[in-house]
């Protein structure tokens, strides 16, 4: 009997131009928690459609429990006890929890062909309750969180009977308290015996869950090791190559005049009073737990949800922001926190996202200027260094954090004084995170007014001028960065009610 449930060996996988699997190597024992880490675009999505027969390896040898196999199909992968939870949940969220767990695989009446819905609902809940779920099977899949469908994941893949279940960066989108969720569900299922693979970019999970943590670089396997017996800077030099000294690589802007300042600024049923300046050079730290209103706050500077209340000054000039459109004339511009969903196109080219803002400026009587659009994206995409062969590749193919960058670099191509990111470092890896912060802290140096948001507490600590702390649709604290700290900033952001500064929370429920 081998000690390993999963082995694998020489695992190589080619596509055209592109060898995403090289010569890799993975060991997993029963009941342990392997951390899988690597830059965007280090082949562990390719390796994840291996183990679950999405992908047909080209040379190397899978073995279960020591017997050699082979999957041609996911439904193969599935029946050796294997499921895979990804980052975005796949469901269908206009059928209920039970539809979703048992899709595929429904309990079927041999004689009549019927589906067994009493039974199906039943072994739901049971699955449910053993995940500490607080909803019912018959719960409408589209009305539950994201954390909450994934347990419903979760759920399906022990439906399955699963004994190897890997989980794609599952924190991704997640709150700290659900991620402790999380962790404690995944503890559950270790201690149960189910072995699982969890990547994921974060240090915290890899410390909180893993006992042994594996790397890819470039498609192959750089090494395994005790979670325990590797630091910090010898993890990251194992997954981008190279010594990272200096994480935050943020230089000294010089702080000029006011460029924005926002009055009382509120919308009904999502923030209310919230008063800030910025400057010329400056970066502004925006921070608090997820729900506290920091997205909204920027969405209304946009005009994508206008606010109801309050006055914006830009550069001492009232102004009214009703439009996103309206937002880029007066010089504001927005990164949102979905890069997929809404920051880019995905299936247009590179060229076209970073240009798209501006295609006013590159037509004329109708008709774009070809050599102008392309001449703009090349000097942008090398400005923000997007890592691709060529500038007409589709954004689809890049990695996260190259894609992160093209959404910056649009940005770029329209007359802005303000710059606003929403979690500009969201799901991508350590050296795309340097990358980036190197990006925002150029755009200090250049002049722009930026407002970072931001869940991330070193990136915030790090990279901001002055931090302002939300709790329930209101600015609880104003932090300058040099005197600020990570206690300080939970405490604002945890404040109860009647700590609060503000006390009338009323506006902001919208009663």
């Amino acid at each position: 009997m081998s000690e390993f449930v999963l082995e694998l060996k020489g695992i190589t996988k080619t596509f055209p131009g592109v060898k995403a699997l090289d010569n890799v190597h993975f060991q997993l024992r029963p009941g342990e928690i392997h951390a899988l880490m690597g830059e965007n675009g280090a082949g562990k999505s390719t390796f994840i459609k291996v183990i679950t027969g999405v992908h047909k390896l080209d040379e190397g040898e899978i073995y279960l429990n020591g017997e050699k196999v082979e999957f041609r199909n996911p439904k193969d992968a599935q029946n050796w006890g294997i499921a895979a939870i990804y980052q975005h949940v796949t469901c269908y969220p206009d059928l209920n929890v039970t539809e979703n767990i048992f899709m595929g695989h429904e309990k079927i009446q041999k004689r009549t062909r019927r589906i067994l819905w009493k039974e199906m609902h039943a072994e739901a809940n049971k699955l449910l309750k053993e995940l500490g779920a607080n909803f019912d099977a018959k719960a409408l899949m589209g009305a539950l969180s994201v954390a909450e469908q994934q347990i419903v994941e979760i759920a399906k893949a022990l439906s399955t009977n699963a004994k190897i279940i890997i989980m794609d960066e599952p924190t991704a989108a997640l709150t700290r308290n659900e991620s402790e969720e999380l962790y404690r569900i995944t503890e559950k299922l270790r201690d149960s015996g189910t072995s699982v693979i969890f990547i994921s970019h974060r240090f915290e999970d890899m410390y909180r869950l893993a006992s042994k943590v594996t790397v890819f670089r470039d498609s192959k396997y750089i090494g395994s090791w005790g979670v325990h017996d590797i630091s910090n800077e010898d993890l990251i030099v194992a997954m981008v190559g190279r010594e990272i000294k200096q994480l935050f690589p943020k230089t000294e802007a010089v702080i000029g005049e006011e460029v924005l300042s926002v009055e009382n600024l509120g919308r009904t049923g999502f923030f209310a009073g919230v008063s800030f300046t910025l400057r010329k050079g400056e970066i502004l730290g925006l921070t608090g737990l997820v729900g506290a209103g920091r997205s909204e706050v920027c969405q209304a500077l946009f005009g994508i949800e206008p606010a109801d209340k309050g006055r914006i000054l830009i550069k001492g000039k009232e102004t009214k922001v009703t439009s996103p459109l309206q937002a880029m004339k007066q010089g504001i511009g927005y990164l949102p926190e979905d890069r997929q969903q809404q920051g880019l196109i995905l299936s247009w080219g590179i060229d076209k996202n970073i240009t798209l803002p501006s295609l006013d400026r590159l037509s004329s009587k109708g008709w774009l200027n070809k050599k102008k659009e392309e001449a703009i994206a090349s000097v942008l995409s090398k400005k923000v260094n997007v890592k691709t062969p060529s500038i007409y590749n589709l954004a689809s193919s890049l990695s996260g954090g190259n894609q992160q960058k093209v959404a910056v670099a649009k940005l770029l191509t329209t007359d802005l004084d303000i710059i606003i990111l929403d979690e500009p470092t969201k799901g991508v890896d350590v050296g795309a995170k340097s990358a980036i912060y190197e990006i925002i802290s150029d755009l200090a140096c250049q002049g722009y007014g930026v407002i970072m948001v931001s869940s991330e507490m070193p990136e915030v600590l790090s990279m901001s001028d002055r931090i302002l702390v939300m709790r329930e649709g209101r600015i609880t604290a104003e932090i300058e960065s040099k005197i600020a700290t990570q206690e300080a900033i939970l405490e604002a952001a945890m404040m109860n009610k009647e700590d609060n500064v503000i006390s009338d929370s009323r506006e902001v429920a919208g009663l």
